[in-house]
C-alpha cells in the first residue's frame, strides 16, 4: 500500500506543478495516470520512484517514509522510465543478471528466466550492447527490467510507447499478471483509450481543486 499525504511539488517560485494531493492506493490495484505532457503526472511517477523530492508532503509505503528511507523501499519497485535510461556498454542480458544478484534473487533458474522474459517481449539480440539497440528494442529492455524481479510496486511513465502491437499485448497482459500477484501498479499515458479495462482507478493530471 502506498499512501501520499499532502503532496505538493513546486519549482521555484511560481504555481505548482500540483498541490495538496492526498490518496491511498492499495495493493493488487492498477492506477492509470492520465494528462498531456507538462501537466504533471511524469513528475508525479518521479517522486513515487524516489527520482524526485517533495515540496512538501509525504509518500508512505506500508508506513515507511520512501524519501527518508528509501532502501527499504526501493527493494520492491520495479521502474519504466519515459526516457531513456539504460546503461548501454551492457547487453541486456547483463543488466537483467546484476539485477537479479542485486536483489539477492539469482539462482540456478536465472539465466532461464531471462531467456523467458526476453523470449515472451521477443529480444533475440539480448546478448548484443543495449546501445547497439533500436528505440523499441530499448523500451523492451526496460520492461524486462522492471517485470523479471516481480516487484510489489510497477511504477511505468508511457510503457507502451514505441512497441510494435503484438508487444502491446503481451505487456499488457505481463501487466495484468503482475496486478493478480498482489503488485500495485501505477502506469501512465497520453490517453484511456483501450486501455481502460486495465485500470482500477485513474488519476487525471493537471489535478483539479
Amino acid at each position: 500500500m502506498i499512501s501520499v499525504e499532502n503532496l505538493t511539488k513546486q519549482y521555484k517560485a511560481g504555481k505548482p506543478v500540483f498541490k495538496g494531493i492526498s490518496e491511498t492506493f492499495e495493493s493488487g490495484r492498477c492506477i492509470g495516470i492520465f494528462g498531456p505532457n507538462g501537466s504533471g503526472k511524469t513528475t508525479f511517477l518521479r517522486i513515487l520512484s524516489v527520482n524526485s523530492f517533495p515540496t512538501s508532503g509525504t509518500v508512505l509505503y506500508n508506513g515507511i517514509n520512501i524519501h527518508e528511507e528509501p532502501g527499504k523501499y526501493l527493494g520492491h519497485l520495479g521502474l519504466v522510465h519515459d526516457e531513456e535510461s539504460l546503461p548501454l556498454h551492457l547487453t541486456a542480458g547483463e543488466l537483467l543478471e546484476w539485477i537479479l544478484r542485486k536483489r539477492k534473487l539469482w539462482d540456478n533458474g536465472g539465466s532461464g528466466k531471462i531467456q523467458e522474459i526476453f523470449d515472451r517481449l521477443s529480444l533475440p539480440e539480448y546478448h548484443d550492447p543495449m546501445g547497439t539497440y533500436s528505440t523499441g528494442m530499448k523500451k523492451k529492455a526496460q520492461i524486462a527490467a522492471a517485470f523479471i524481479v516481480k516487484p510489489d510496486v510497477l511504477i511505468m511513465d508511457e510503457p507502451l510507447r514505441g512497441l510494435d502491437q503484438t508487444t502491446r499485448g503481451v505487456v499488457t497482459r505481463m501487466i495484468g499478471e503482475a496486478r493478480g500477484r498482489g503488485a500495485l501498479i501505477f502506469m501512465s499515458s497520453h490517453s484511456a483509450e483501450n486501455l481502460s479495462e486495465l485500470f482500477d482507478d485513474q488519476l487525471e493530471f493537471p489535478m483539479k481543486k
